[in-house]
Formats: C-alpha cells, structure tokens, sequence
C-alpha cells in the first residue's frame, strides 16, 4: 500500500503510530486495517508525542528550581515511561545478541532471550548517560523541547527506510509481521523527521542529517553482517542510536 493520502487515512496512521510506539491510549482502536508497514511514516508524530511529554516533565523540575542534572534525569525517566522502554529494551538486545552471539542463530537466539546480559546493561548505561549529559547541557525548558523534538522525530523518522532497505532476518516476529513498507513511506518519514532537525537550527539540521545518514548505512551494513537483515530490536536500536547522535548535536547547537 502506498502512502499516506485521505485525511481520515492519515489520521488512522497517527493513531497507529501513537498507539503503537507509546503507551499512550487513543478513544478508539479501529485505524481503518491499516497496518504498521502502512503507518510507519507516521512515526515522528509518536516521537513528537514524547517529546512533548518529556520537556513538560523538565518545564515543571525547572519551575520548582531544581538544577538542570536532576531536571534531565527526570525527563529521561518520563520519555522512557511514556514508551515502556521499548526502544531501550530493542537496544539492549541488540548489543548482547551481536556482542555475545558466535553465529547469526545464536544471535538471533540471544535477542530473544528476555534476559539483560553484560553487553545489554553496558549498551543502556551508556546511552543513558550520554542523553542525560546532552540535555543537562542545555538552557533552559525552551531548548530542551526543541532538542527533545529533533531527537525524537527524526530517530523514528529513520524507521520506514530501514524497513523497506533491508529484509526480515526472521520469517516470523514483529517486523517480518509489520508487512512491507513501499518506498514513498519510507520518504515520507524521513522527510518529516528531516523537517524537525530544523528545530536545531539550520546549521544544526545539516549537522545531525549527515550524522544520521552516515549512522544509517554503518548500522545497515552491521545488521547485514551480522543477522542479514532487520527485527524490532534493531529498529528499536536504530532509534536510540539516533536520539543520541541528534542530542550530541543538540547540545552544541544550543547550549
């Protein structure tokens, strides 16, 4: 199915994408038979959803006069809640299953294992930090939303192309599941996680879209290597891969 047209078409894929990517609750959970593949160009718009939530999370610490550190672990702590950690969770068994798998069917075996291994708990302590130090960096609730924004729609916007370049390493799973992403989805996603980098400035979008670009072809050609293809997990660690660099940015371009 092609991309988004019909109004009540887009809608139901900003539902889906909502639903689906937070734990957020929608009135309704009929989204017109769309399916993932369909809607994943409306992923930003969950992205924009956290980020929302995020900076009015550090809004109130920064009101209540708490200092930019605990503010920022504070809106860490709420962008992963409003989520359920599942990009995080999609991270984690990535690292363990390529650092600890000998074999493609060992890997695979290792990230479906619910278990945290060594290089999981290494992979989130590390992204943790390097988030929460970008955005301690920054002045003010005003630029914590606008980074939180970039970093978050664009990371997500990077889904549909992943997608649709490379194949389900499993014949059963989530994203073997999710359907097949057509082409003008995967540029419509891309396209309007590009158009929030612009929130950095326009120095600051140039910056992260190159950045971004060269993160996805090392990490595509990664999964390839090494499972010969794509799964949730790698999407969801493609997205924390993204947030990072986009927040990395981030505090140079505005703090």
């Amino acid at each position: 199915m092609s991309g988004p047209s019909a109004p009540r078409q887009v809608l139901d894929d900003i539902g889906l994408s909502l639903v689906f990517f937070t734990r957020l609750r929608l009135p309704s959970s009929d989204f017109g038979g769309r399916n993932l593949a369909d809607a994943i160009w409306a992923a930003p718009f969950a992205g924009l959803a956290v980020a929302i939530i995020g900076a009015l999370v550090y809004a109130i610490a920064y009101s209540l006069g708490l200092a930019s550190g605990p503010a920022a672990a504070l809106t860490l702590a709420a962008t992963m809640l409003v989520t359920g950690c599942l990009h995080e969770d999609g991270f984690s068994d990535i690292a363990d299953g390529f650092g600890g798998g000998r074999t493609r069917d060992r890997k695979l075996e290792i990230m479906r294992d619910s278990r945290i291994g060594a290089y999981g708990a290494a992979a989130l302590g590390i992204s943790l930090l390097i988030r929460w130090s970008a955005l301690s960096q920054l002045a003010g609730p005003g630029h914590v939303f606008l980074a939180l924004l970039a970093a978050h729609a664009a990371s997500r916007g990077l889904f549909g192309a992943f997608m649709h370049l490379l194949p389900p390493a499993r014949s059963d799973g989530l994203s073997a599941g999710a359907g097949t992403v057509t082409r003008e989805t995967a540029i419509v996603g891309a396209a309007l996680g590009a158009v929030a980098l612009l929130a950095l400035g326009l120095g600051g979008a140039i910056a992260a879209l190159i950045l971004l670009g060269l993160l996805f072809a090392a990490f595509r050609a990664l999964c390839l290597s090494q499972i010969g293809g794509q799964t949730g997990d790698t999407i969801g660690a493609l997205q924390q891969l993204g947030e990072i660099a986009v927040l990395l940015v981030a505090s140079v371009c505005l703090s």
